[in-house]
């Protein structure tokens, strides 16, 4: 069932539990929820919006582990509803939808899954989503259905699209060249790696991990003696090592708790923490490089660069 807790700015949270809530958990989720009031109704009228049903938001995620922190059982989603004047207001389709009355079946999926969709054109069907699969490739998905005696589907052809992309694969970036019928002695990852190799200077880790390290300053730490026990802290100094990565990064958006907008803050701090035997994410730096905007006739350095026309 779903119990509907108004809160003072007349918000609305919806909460999914198994069971009918005691008096003393009642007490507690309003406590919870910021003094708010349990609705007597199953349903409530008027226009909401909330996040859609699909996907449970990684605020609610949270909710439900804070309940379980309180030793409350049973509740397995949590989610807030606001409430609009009309079906025209402003909201993000994208995360959110409109909702005309809120009852016990906003968590209900309807969706059906789709039929299996079997591929009986390999080469248009490549052509038409667009998924840049060479013809080297197609021919490798040829000999698949031939080892597996039928045709593959919709999901298995993207599937094997987007791990054998050149974001995954690096088939250009580490592939060989042939240029005028003469192979080339290094790829393109090759001779970027070539520098390193070439100039180690102090660098201790690169392309083995999602980051690389090198030497950093002698630091001063300030941690608990013992690390596996409660225990004072000591002032030590420490020879540090500092992580580096340059990259646009991606991050699941399901799992932090802006839907999005942390993307590349949650993959960086991700592979700094995976990489070699893991580091610690104290403080990090963002770099944007863009061309000069040569709007102000006295900036004499936007002159050191000749003006290129890029289109």
């Amino acid at each position: 069932m779903i119990q509907f807790f108004r809160t003072p700015s007349q918000s609305v949270i919806a909460t999914q539990v198994d069971h009918q809530l005691s008096e003393e958990e009642v007490k507690e989720l309003c406590w919870l929820y910021g003094e708010a009031t349990l609705e007597a109704t199953d349903t409530l009228a008027g226009w909401f919006v909330g996040p859609r049903r699909e996907m449970i938001t990684p605020w609610s995620t949270n909710a439900v582990e804070i309940t379980q922190n309180m030793n409350l059982h049973g509740i397995s989603r949590i989610e807030e509803y606001f409430p609009v004047a009309n079906a025209e207001a402003d909201h993000d389709p994208m995360l959110q939808r409109m909702y005309e009355g809120l009852d016990q079946d906003i968590f209900t999926v309807q969706i059906q899954p789709a039929a299996i969709q079997y591929i009986e054109d390999l080469e248009s069907y490549n052509e038409q989503e667009g998924l840049a699969l060479s013809p080297a490739e197609i021919e490798y998905l040829h000999q698949v259905e031939g080892q597996l005696n039928r045709k593959l589907t919709d999901s298995e052809v993207f599937g094997f699209a987007q791990i054998n992309s050149e974001h995954c694969r690096h088939k250009i970036f580490g592939g060989s060249f042939i240029i005028d019928g003469e192979e080339k002695p290094s790829s393109l990852f090759a001779m970027i790696k070539k520098t390193t190799k070439e100039n180690p200077h102090k660098i201790i880790s690169a392309y083995k991990d999602n980051v690389a390290f090198s030497e950093g300053p002698v630091i001063e730490q300030f941690a608990p003696k013992d690390h596996s026990t409660s225990d004072y802290f000591v002032i030590k100094d420490i020879e540090s090592v500092i992580s580096i990565k340059a990259e646009t990064h991606n991050f699941p958006t399901t799992v932090e708790p802006f839907n999005g907008a942390s993307t590349g803050t949650g993959g960086e701090i991700r592979d700094r923490m995976g990489g070699g035997v893991g580091s610690w994410p104290i403080a990090g730096t963002a770099v944007y490089m863009t061309s000069y905007p040569r709007l102000d006739g006295g900036r004499a350095w936007e002159n050191i660069l000749p003006v290129r026309e890029w289109l």
